[in-house]
This record gives C-alpha cells, structure tokens and sequence, in this order.
C-alpha cells in the first residue's frame, strides 16, 4: 500500500541528507514500489512568521498517515519539530525516527548522532510517563538499510497507529 509521508528536519543543517532520503522512490522503479508518498513541498515556505509556519505544517500533515522525523546532530534543537511531532501526534499518525548522521552530505561528510526528539516528548498512562522512545520505532538509514526498508517502515508505522 502507498502511504502519504510528512518528513520532519532540521532544514538548513540536514537538507542534503533529507533530500536524498525523501527521493529515495526516485531510482525505484514506481513510486508504490518505494511504499510511500512524499507529502511535504518544504521548499515553499521560508518566510511568514510563526503562524503561517504553522499553517503551512498543518496543511502539509493533511492526508498523511505517518510522520517520519529525519535525525540529525541537532534537529531535536529545531524550533517547529516538536510541533510536528504534536500534531502528528494530535492526527494519530504513525511515526518514526530514522538517525541521518551517518548519510554523506554534499561535501561527503557525516555529521554527529544527534538527539532523538522522542525522548522529549511524552504521554501518561496510569500517572506513568511513557516517553516516545517507548512508542515509536527510530532506525538508523545507513546501518539498517533505509534505502531498501524505508517503505516497510513507514508501512509497519502506519500499520501501528491503525491505519
């Protein structure tokens, strides 16, 4: 089954590592084939203040059924994604974090571990808190074969929340 994706990222840090991620359908052969949709047009909205941010955020998690939140050395320091993760977590979508630190950039650079913005985020059940970490799925893409899995990923997410 295809699967629309919002990918959630540090923009100006990660943008190489991220853009080769989300194409990643590109060298498949369909894009049911890579078993997901890229939902996100983030190359639309520099400008316009919180709100519109906000905005352009909500309209793009429209339609989707899982969250992807790319890991780099200081997304989990990014300003909206623990919005995005909110309202993923809100629209009851699927979610997974997938460590990018050990994707080559455009100087053929790898990059620090980063922090996993799950660990920040947190729900209570029975007066106990249970962390993300606890919830959702994190994959490393290098070393646990994104290329070839990212698909059964975000299937077995979505597959989690009960979509």
């Amino acid at each position: 089954m295809v699967r629309r994706a919002f990918f959630s990222f540090h923009y100006e840090k990660d943008i190489w590592r991220a853009s080769q991620i989300r194409n990643s359908w590109v060298t498949k052969e369909d894009r049911e084939a890579a078993g997901f949709w890229d939902a996100a047009k983030w190359e639309e909205v520099k400008r316009g203040g919180e709100a519109a941010i906000k905005k352009w955020i909500n309209d793009q998690l429209k339609g989707t059924s899982v969250t992807a939140v790319l890991i780099g050395s200081e997304t989990v320091q990014r300003k909206y994604v623990g919005y995005e993760i909110e309202q993923s977590y809100m629209k009851n979508n699927g979610m997974l974090g997938i460590y990018i630190h050990k994707q080559k950039d455009q100087d053929k650079k790898t990059s620090k571990k980063g922090v996993n913005p799950f660990s920040r985020w947190y729900i209570t059940r029975n007066t106990k808190k249970v962390y993300f970490t606890e919830l959702y799925t994190t994959y490393d893409w290098v070393d646990d074969k994104g290329y070839d899995n990212l698909g059964k990923w975000i299937e077995k997410a979505a597959k989690q929340a009960g979509k």
